[in-house]
């Protein structure tokens, strides 16, 4: 399972900081950092993960929907 975080579509809300600072923190751009992510070809960042912990709290709360939980 791995989380993906889209960094260049982030508003800077930092609900998902807020709510999952184990996996998230804000940058010097004031864009949420997906902590450890791995950025890929298409410009999105993911990490690999074993339990979801806080992470279905910050896919809930971001009012951009650019954090997702893959299979």
């Amino acid at each position: 399972m791995k989380v993906v975080h889209e960094k260049n579509k982030c508003i800077g809300c930092a609900g998902c900081t807020a709510v999952c600072s184990k996996f998230f923190e804000m940058d010097e751009e004031r864009r949420v950092t997906l902590k450890n992510g791995v950025k890929r070809s298409d410009g999105k960042y993911e990490l690999e993960i074993k339990e979801l912990d806080c992470l279905q709290d910050a896919v809930n709360i971001c009012p951009v929907q650019i954090i997702k939980i893959e299979e």
